[in-house]
Order: C-alpha cells, then structure tokens, then sequence
C-alpha cells in the first residue's frame, strides 16, 4: 500500500501538541519554565510578578499549536475533514518553514531571547514545517476528496 503522507501528518500533529503542552506549562508554572526555555528575562520577570501578559501570550500560542495539530489529524483522516483543509496545510507548512529560516529577521523583535532559544526553536519549526510539508505532498490527491 501506498504511502498517503498520513504517518507524516499525525507526527506533525502530535510534536504541534507537545509545543502546545510546553506552552502552556510555561502560562501554569510561570518564570521558571520560561527562563529554561530560553522565553526571556523580560517576558520571565512579568511572569514572576503575576502580570496578565506572559500567560495569554502563551496560551494564544498554545491555541495555535492546538488548531495546526487538529488541521494535521484532519489531513491524516484521523479526525472530521475540517474547512479548507488543502489551503490551511499549506498555510501551516509555509509559516513553519518561514519561521525556521528567517529566525534572524524575527530575532530583533525579540531582544531579550536567547540564541539557544532561536536555535532550538527554528529547528523545531523546521522538523515540524518538513513533516507538514512532506505529509501535505504525499495526502495531496486524498486532500481533494471531501470524505473523511
């Protein structure tokens, strides 16, 4: 049988899930999560003195990682077909893809991030961007189908 990209898909979906639980960790358990992850002393600091930011922040990043990971399940036909879901896979895949290589562009927005973090972080997008991508190709004739 064929590979149909859905392997590729569902570990998409699932390392999208993993970012997503980190990031919520940090909103949970504030300034010590964020410092390890490299998040900033700045964003660090806000989080130790219990401001509003850091946690909805990361919880709007979280959410995304939530919905990119349910767009992954849906492309892999694990879960419902969900809207213009050839259109948002692309989306998905492109913004990783970007994210990962113009980290260097994105790095002065964000003074306060370590290098470790950049480096670390834009690996991830990479992996996560590759797998989206390469599951995208392979499903691409089943993306078509409006079953699910």
């Amino acid at each position: 049988m064929r590979e149909n990209g859905n392997n590729f898909l569902v570990l998409g979906a699932i390392f999208c899930g993993i970012v997503a639980a980190v990031h919520i960790g940090c909103a949970i358990f504030g300034g010590d999560w964020y410092r390890v992850l490299g998040a900033g002393e700045q964003l660090t600091e806000m989080s130790e003195q219990g401001h509003w930011y850091p946690p909805v922040i990361t919880l709007v990043i979280a959410s995304i990682f939530i919905v990119w990971s349910l767009y992954a399940l849906s492309g892999a036909r694990k879960i419902l077909r969900l809207p213009f879901l050839r259109t948002v896979l692309c989306i998905i895949s492109a913004i990783l893809i970007f994210r990962a290589l113009a980290f260097f562009i994105i790095m002065p927005l964000f003074p306060g991030n370590s290098l470790a973090f950049w480096i670390v972080s834009s690996a991830i997008c990479f992996g996560i961007g590759a797998l989206y991508t390469i599951g995208l190709v392979r499903a691409w004739p089943q993306l078509g189908a409006k079953s699910a």
